[in-house]
């Protein structure tokens, strides 16, 4: 019998070739049995689901049915996994299906449906234009063309927003490395917020800059405090509240905080510089691109360490000179944003400061 042939070998007889169409009309209705069989699982619900996927496998495995019959059963299995959300097996069985049979409408329609699941849009709008060639008035693939089109613009409008933003923060990035200035950790965040430097067109650095008032710490905040202005320029627009004919500060019972007596410092050597990826990681914080996972850029060199948090150590600052030359100083590191603490010449708590008696309170 024909059963017992040799894998391989050809019938001879005419009982070998009858028994081996027998067997393959066997296997064939087997196939049919099983797909049908699948279907009605389908339609009996979610519990059936598992059912219908093993019908229209082994229905697969039969090796028995042409490929328009296959391409129906792998579209079947595909539609079944998109119902279950195994929307990479529905992918893959749906891709199956167009390759046995391209003029398969419900396999494109699935193999769309299955993209956009994976948020694989070029391939999901690929498909959906494909099943459209062949079938224009089907409304269910244009319904889905136009979803994939929604998803998709505004898919392209968030990669372009991530884009400027990564973008920005390298131009950022690549300033700061420039000017050879030292990034930190960002402190003060309750005061700051997300507040970042901004590089103009003509390449120039406006920073925000947070005030302290050591004493009470009490704070003010200067939003756009460009790279090449003097110091004086700002504590002269500031001067108003330092005046003479205003109140005083709520806090300045003395009235010791007058625009002639006010002096700024910055505290030396203070933190850890921090290395290109984190900085970067900083600019973007609060961006659009600030869940990048990976950004191209140079393998970071190994952060180099400051002084730390031992006694501090109080700079004054010469108000003639301009922002940038002092953040430019070898021992300046710039706090997320520049920070500078204002002390008056007339208050009691000047020479504490002087002697480096305070610190930041923990």
């Amino acid at each position: 019998m024909a059963l017992w042939m040799e894998a391989g070998s050809e019938p001879k007889t005419e009982s070998e070739i009858a028994d081996l169409q027998a067997i393959s009309a066997l296997k064939h209705s087997t196939a049919l049995e099983l797909k049908e069989k699948g279907n009605e699982y389908v339609k009996m619900g979610k519990k059936h689901y598992s059912d219908a996927i093993e019908c229209y496998t082994r229905a697969i495995n039969q090796e028995a049915l042409s490929d328009s019959d296959n391409s129906i059963v792998y579209s079947n299995r595909a539609h079944v996994n998109l119902l279950l959300g195994n929307y990479r097996r529905a992918l893959t069985d749906a891709q199956e299906a167009i390759k046995l049979c391209p003029t398969n409408v419900k396999a494109m329609y699935r193999a769309a449906k299955a993209s956009l699941s994976l948020s694989l849009l070029v391939e999901a709008k690929s498909f959906s234009e494909n099943g459209l060639e062949q079938d224009p008035d089907n409304e269910e693939l244009k319904k889905l063309a136009k979803q994939i089109n929604l998803v998709k613009v505004e898919h392209d409008k968030r990669e372009a927003e991530v884009s400027k933003a990564v973008s920005e923060a390298k131009d950022l990035l690549s300033a700061i490395e420039d000017r050879g200035l030292k990034v930190g950790k960002a402190m003060f965040g309750e005061l700051v917020g997300l507040r970042k430097p901004v590089l103009d067109k003509n390449k120039i650095l406006h920073w925000p800059v947070l005030l302290l008032y050591a004493e009470v710490m009490s704070s003010d905040f200067i939003e756009d405090f460009c790279e090449t202005d003097m110091f004086s320029a700002h504590l002269d627009m500031l001067s108003n509240m330092f005046s003479e004919s205003c109140p005083p500060l709520p806090w300045d019972t003395e009235n010791n905080y007058t625009r002639e007596a006010v002096e700024l410092y910055y505290e030396a050597g203070s933190g850890v510089p921090l290395s290109k990826k984190k900085i970067l990681h900083y600019l973007l914080d609060g961006t659009s691109g600030a869940n990048v996972e990976s950004v191209d850029e140079e393998k970071d060199a190994i952060e180099s360490h400051g002084s730390g948090k031992g006694s501090s150590k109080w700079v004054k600052v010469n108000e003639k000179r301009i922002l940038c030359d002092v953040l430019k100083e070898p021992d300046f590191i710039v706090s997320g944003i520049p920070v500078f603490y204002v002390v008056s010449k007339r208050s009691s708590f000047y020479k504490e400061f002087k002697a480096g008696k305070w610190s930041l309170p923990p």
